[in-house]
């Protein structure tokens, strides 16, 4: 089996599109077209669909993908561990991650890390909804949540603290609410999916429903409406310090912390090997939010 065929049809998964994937292997597309057609005679099944519009895999293509990917990483890894420049972070490395997080926090730390290693490339894609680590071919998924797939290693990078927060105009018009109960009463700004608080009680949980004045699948979109007076919501004190640091939002309940178990994470496939472009990554951002992490420095002595 050809090893720039399975590098180009990884490419086409990510792109969508023949021509640009050649390209970026310095192919035309007629060659390009011509090596995955190789590649689906030597497996005897067809990878993708090709249309007049666009390019989509197959059934087959779609589980085939994780298995080239895996290929790949595997023959990187060992080029790495032998070769002249062993152990150099170097291809490219596939990272997923929240959209808001993304924007916010690795964007403005990936210069210094690829001036670390010159030799490395990043392909990110920043996303709310959660894309399939294996699936999607990715080398690292950094997700901020609980836990639950016993098929995916994890490092744990920072905590996740969450508040409730609102604006000073809302507060001035509404009031705070001074028990969770109170939320009933309220307009509420939610993230999609985060629609039920639950907060730590003297007997115990205090789960509240919370109703949904405005909804959204954006973190960043949810902390502006906030901002913006629109309600009292739930959010990560990494999205929204610089906006409880300069006074836009003002935490509530502080009595009542949320009973909340979350964690940013550096996630990645138990059955890839790790190779050093992986390794490289997750140690830069251990380091880089290790301790109490710069966004909850700024927020000392402002939010509980």
């Amino acid at each position: 089996m050809n090893i720039e065929h399975l590098k180009l049809f990884v490419r086409i998964a990510s792109t969508a599109n023949i021509s640009l994937a050649g390209r970026e292997l310095n192919i035309s597309p007629a060659v390009a077209s011509a090596h995955i057609g190789k590649l689906e005679d030597t497996l005897g099944v067809r990878l993708i669909h090709r249309t007049t519009r666009k390019v989509s895999l197959t059934d087959e293509g779609k589980q085939f993908l994780p298995h080239a990917q895996e290929v790949l990483d595997s023959i990187e890894t060992a080029q790495a561990a032998v070769g002249s420049g062993a152990q150099t972070p170097q291809g490219t490395l596939r990272v997923t991650a929240p959209a808001s997080f993304g924007r916010m926090h690795l964007v403005p730390a990936i210069n210094e890390f690829l001036k670390q290693y010159p030799k490395l490339n990043i392909d990110f894609r920043f996303s709310d909804s959660i894309l399939d680590v294996v699936e999607g071919g990715f080398d690292v998924a950094i997700r901020d949540a609980e836990l639950k797939d016993s098929n995916l290693h994890a490092k744990k990078l920072a905590d996740d603290k969450r508040i409730i927060v609102a604006s000073k105009s809302y507060i001035e018009e509404n009031g705070a609410p001074q028990t969770p109960a109170d939320l009933k009463n309220h307009k509420i700004v939610n993230l999609t999916g985060l629609e039920v608080w639950d907060f730590k009680g003297s007997h115990g949980t205090i789960s509240i429903k919370t109703p949904n004045h405005l909804r959204m699948d954006n973190g960043e979109a949810v902390r502006d409406a906030c901002i913006e007076g629109c309600g009292l919501t739930l959010t990560a004190t990494w999205c929204s310090y610089p906006y409880l640091e300069n006074g836009e939002l003002v935490q509530v309940l502080h009595d009542y912390p949320l009973a909340t178990d979350c964690a940013l994470w550096a996630v990645y496939p138990t059955n890839r090997l790790l190779a050093p472009k992986v390794r490289a990554f997750i140690d830069y951002l251990a380091e880089r939010f290790s301790g109490t992490p710069y966004w909850d420095e700024k927020l000392s002595g402002i939010v509980a």
